[in-house]
């Protein structure tokens, strides 16, 4: 089966980007980093690319220059079991960066994250209507997400 690792394209501060996610997330670690050489199109020995992977995932990160720029079309999704772990990640990726709606924010560096507790999706899911509206209703009116609030509008309270 061939590999499939996430490419992410910064137009600066591909390391400094790659330091932050490792210290946040568990099972993480720095990898190989790459330098461009005389050939360009970076400077002389500052950094191209920086391996690394987060939750047992693989990416590389590429100091491409400022022709490159995160959209909202690609976000990375983190999966949360707990309040608590939102708030660490919440608190972790939007410091310097941007909270959006919704549980999304975009980081320092531009890229966009989704911080969401893995109850959304099932409550959403929910086969009565009005308990899913209620949720989506609740949701929309959230920065970063809130579990009890969550469950308050899934409960009707």
């Amino acid at each position: 089966m061939p590999k499939i690792t996430t490419f992410l394209a910064y137009p600066s501060g591909a390391e400094e980007a790659a330091r932050l996610y490792v210290s946040l997330f568990p099972d993480s670690r720095m990898g190989e980093i790459t330098r461009y050489g005389a050939a360009g199109p970076g400077e002389p020995g500052s950094v191209m690319t920086v391996a690394f992977e987060l939750a047992g995932r693989d990416y590389v990160a590429l100091n491409g220059g400022p022709h490159f720029e995160f959209t909202d079309a690609v976000s990375l999704a983190v999966e949360c079991d707990s309040q608590e772990e939102i708030d660490h990640y919440w608190e972790g990726l939007s410091r310097g960066g941007e909270q959006g709606p919704c549980g999304w924010l975009r980081d320092r560096f531009g890229l966009w994250w989704q911080v969401n507790p893995r109850v959304l999706v099932e409550r959403l899911a929910d086969t009565d209507p009005e308990r899913s509206a209620r949720v989506m209703a609740a949701l929309l009116g959230m920065k970063k997400i809130v579990i009890e609030e969550l469950e308050a509008a899934y409960e009707g309270r």
